[in-house]
């Protein structure tokens, strides 16, 4: 009886490593951070899976979240959260919320003081082993093409890596339309589907 093959997600040395291997360096066995290399190469991952993340995807975004405030009428924003937006039913939106100082602030009212619960659109920081396949290999793909553009000089190879990135992207897209249980009906809130908004494609 043949043996099973073995399918490994991807971690944060393979991904390293991946992105090592399209700049046509060696893979490492650990992820030594004084290593200059290593430590440049993390960053970027890093920095790139926050920017991915940071556009929305129906996989880390949670609607009509019901938020209170605390005791000083204060609402904390913990540090897994890339977005806050009142929830679109909110029929009057006499709120403005941005991030500062680490809390929810009005830039109407002027005020870090919320009197009543909230009901909010958010986004969410997840880990790299928790994303998706799909947003793991465009991760490393966009990673790719940035460790390409700044530590080698070779216009050919960053233009490969570019198109590999192009179409990591499309495989996001689809899993965005396959999961997200868009609807042009607009159904009501209580239904598992959701109005696909032409914003939204214009934006990806």
């Amino acid at each position: 009886m043949p043996t099973p093959t073995t399918v490994d997600t991807d971690t944060e040395l393979s991904a390293v490593n991946s992105i090592l291997g399209a700049i046509g360096q060696s893979p490492v066995t650990t992820l030594n951070y004084e290593n200059p290399e290593i430590g440049f190469i993390y960053n970027i991952l890093t920095e790139v899976n926050k920017d991915v993340q940071n556009e929305s995807w129906v996989f880390n975004t949670e609607f009509h979240v019901k938020i209170s405030p605390d005791s000083n009428k204060n609402i904390l924003i913990p540090t897994n959260v890339l977005r806050y937006d009142l929830h679109e039913d909110n029929v009057y939106r006499t709120k403005n919320l941005i991030r500062k100082s680490g809390k929810l602030w009005d830039t109407i009212k002027q005020t870090y003081e919320f009197d009543n619960d909230l009901y909010l659109d958010i986004t969410y920081l997840y880990p790299f082993t928790d994303l998706p396949s799909a947003f793991q290999r465009y991760i490393i793909s966009r990673s790719s093409v940035r460790a390409a553009t700044q530590l080698v000089s070779n216009p050919q190879l960053v233009q490969l890596l570019q198109s590999q990135e192009a179409l990591a992207r499309a495989t996001c897209i689809e899993y965005e339309c396959q999961q997200g249980d868009h609807s042009y009906m607009g159904f009501p809130e209580e239904s598992t589907y959701r109005t696909y908004q032409p914003y939204s494609v214009l934006y990806r």
